[in-house]
C-alpha cells in the first residue's frame, strides 16, 4: 500500500486512526497497540501477504535475541549470532543472484542458474532497525518493554517499507507514554501539513522529473549533450524530492499518532563540501553508519590511514546496502573517495569561495547519481561520455534547451529554499497555511487520479 494512493489516505489511514485512539481513550493502552501492529502488518501485507511471515520471524528472532542480550549485557557471542542471522536473510534475498552471476562472469560459465528471488518489501530497514537494537542491548542502552511494543518499534507503518531508519531508545519510551494515546489537534494540524507537502513533493514533483529521467536512461547510447544533462539532472531532483517527499510524508503520519521519528533529510544540495552532504543526505542511515559501523570499525581514533580506510569501506557497504549491483558498489566507492580527498582537504589552509565549493559539490554528486540510476557501468559511462561530448551540446532542440534551463532554476531555488520541516518550524492553523495546504492537496490528488500512484524509488532498496 502507497501513501499516495487513495486506499491509504481514505481508508487505512481514518479506520487505523480511529481504533486507535478510540481503544485509547478507553484507557484500552495495550489493545491500541495492538489495534497499531496489526494494522502495520495489514499495511506491510498488502503488498505481498507471502512475506508478512517473513517479517514476523525476523521480530520474533531479534526480541528473543535481544532479550538474551538485555539479560547479559556484553554477551559477545549473542550479538554475533543475531548480528550473523541477519547478514544471511538479508543477503539471501537481496544478493544471492548478484553472487551468483557475478561468479558465472567470473568463470565465464552459467553454472550456476539464478533463482531470482524477489525482494521482500523493507527488508533492509526492518534489519538495520532491529541489527542497531542488538546493538544497543549489547551495550546496556536498550530496553524493552513488552513483546508488543518491539512489533510497534520494528513495524510501525510510517517508517516500514524505506524508512526514515528509527532508534530503539528513542521510540521505545514514546510508544508507551500516556500522552501517544490521546488525541492531540496541535499534533494533528502539523502532521497533515508536513503530509500534504511530502505528497506534493512526490505526486506533482518528483512524478514529474521521472518521465525526464526514465526517458534518459532508457536510451543511453543516442543522448545528445544536453539530454544527458537533463537526465543526469531529472534523476537528481527526481530523487531528492521522491525520498524527501516519503520521509516527510512519515514524519507527518507519525505525528498523526504523536510519535517524533527523525528527519532524513536536510536540503543536501546546499552542502558546499561532500562531508556536509553526508550529514544532510538520508540522515539517519548516515547516523546508522557511523554509530554502528564506522566507530566500532575504529573511527578516526588509530590515525589519519585507518580513518580513511574506515571511510571507504562504511561507504562501499552504504554502496552495496542500496542494492546488489557494481555500479551501486562504484558509486559507494566513489563517495568513499571523494570524502577521503574531503578530509584531506581540510588538513590543508586552501580555502574557496564558497559559489565554488556548492558547485564542486554538487558536480560530484550529480556524476555519482549517474552510476546509482544506470542499469549497468557501460550505461553509465555511456550518459557520462555524452555529458562531456561538447560538439552536441549545440544539437539539442529548443524544448530540451529551455527545460535544461527549468532544471537549473529548480535547482539555484532549492539552494535558497529551507527545507520543510525549517519552513514549517513556526506553523500555526491559520487560513494562510490552510489555502496553502489546500492548494498542495488538491493538485497532488489530481495528479494521483490522473496518472495513477508511481511507487516511491526507495521502495527497491
Amino acid at each position: 500500500m502507497l501513501f499516495n494512493s487513495f486506499e491509504f489516505m481514505f481508508l487505512f489511514l481514518p479506520l487505523t486512526f480511529a481504533g486507535f485512539f478510540y481503544l485509547g481513550h478507553k484507557g484500552q493502552k495495550q489493545l491500541a497497540t495492538l489495534w497499531l501492529v496489526l494494522a502495520s502488518f495489514f499495511f506491510y501485507g498488502y503488498w505481498d501477504m507471502r512475506y508478512v511471515p517473513l517479517l514476523f520471524g525476523s521480530i520474533c528472532f531479534n526480541y528473543l535475541v535481544g532479550k538474551q542480550l538485555e539479560a547479559n549485557n556484553g554477551h559477545k557471542g549473542w550479538l554475533a549470532f543475531g548480528i550473523v542471522i541477519n547478514v544471511l536473510l538479508l543477503g539471501y534475498f537481496k544478493y544471492t543472484d548478484f553472487f551468483l552471476s557475478t561468479l558465472n562472469d567470473v568463470t565465464r560459465t552459467n553454472f550456476f542458474d539464478l533463482p531470482h528471488i524477489i525482494l521482500p518489501l523493507g527488508i533492509s530497514f526492518f534489519t538495520f532497525t532491529q541489527t542497531a537494537y542488538l546493538m544497543d542491548a549489547y551495550r546496556g542502552e536498550a530496553k524493552n518493554q513488552s513483546f508488543a511494543t518491539y512489533c510497534e518499534f520494528v513495524t510501525i507503518f510510517p517508517h516500514l517499507i524505506a524508512g526514515p531508519i528509527i532508534n530503539h531508545k528513542e521510540m521505545i519510551p514514546q510508544f508507551v507514554a500516556d500522552k501517544t494515546f490521546r488525541i492531540n489537534y496541535e499534533n494533528i494540524a502539523l502532521g497533515l501539513m508536513i503530509f500534504t507537502f511530502g505528497l506534493f513533493k512526490k505526486v506533482v514533483i518528483a512524478d514529474k522529473l521521472a518521465i525526464y529521467a526514465n526517458e534518459a536512461f532508457s536510451h543511453t547510447d543516442s543522448l545528445t549533450c544536453v539530454e544527458a544533462w537533463i537526465g543526469a539532472l531529472s534523476y537528481t531532483l527526481q530523487l531528492y524530492f521522491d525520498f524527501s517527499g516519503y520521509s516527510e510524508m512519515a514524519i507527518g503520519l507519525a505525528l498523526l499518532f504523536n510519535l517524533k521519528i527523525p528527519v532524513n533529510f536536510n536540503s543536501p544540495y546546499q552542502a558546499r563540501s561532500i562531508i556536509d552532504f553526508w550529514r544532510r543526505w538520508h540522515m539517519t542511515l548516515g547516523l546508522w553508519v557511523k554509530n554502528y559501523l564506522y566507530i566500532p570499525m575504529g573511527g578516526n581514533r588509530h590515525g589519519e590511514l585507518k580513518k580513511m580506510r574506515n571511510l571507504f569501506v562504511s561507504m562501499l557497504i552504504i554502496g552495496l546496502w542500496h542494492g546488489a549491483g557494481w555500479t551501486f558498489i562504484i558509486w559507494g566507492g566513489l563517495h568513499g573517495l571523494l570524502l577521503m580527498i574531503n578530509h584531506a582537504w581540510r588538513r590543508t589552509s586552501i580555502t574557496l569561495p564558497k559559489v565554488m565549493n556548492w558547485g564542486i559539490t554538487f558536480l560530484c554528486v550529480v556524476i555519482c547519481w549517474v552510476f546509482f540510476r544506470a542499469g549497468s557501468l557501460q550505461e553509465a559511462l555511456s550518459i557520462l561520455n555524452s555529458m562531456t561530448t561538447m560538439q552536441s551540446m549545440f544539437l539539442g532542440d529548443k524544448k530540451n534547451n529551455e527545460l535544461l534551463a527549468e532544471l537549473f532554476l529548480v535547482i539555484i531555488i532549492l539552494t535558497r529554499l529551507p527545507n520543510t520541516l525549517i519552513l514549517l518550524r513556526h506553523f500555526q492553523p491559520n487560513n494562510k497555511w490552510i489555502l496553502i495546504a489546500s492548494i498542495m492537496l488538491l493538485f497532488s490528488l489530481y495528479g494521483v487520479a490522473l496518472v495513477g500512484t508511481g511507487e516511491f524509488l526507495y521502495f527497491q532498496f
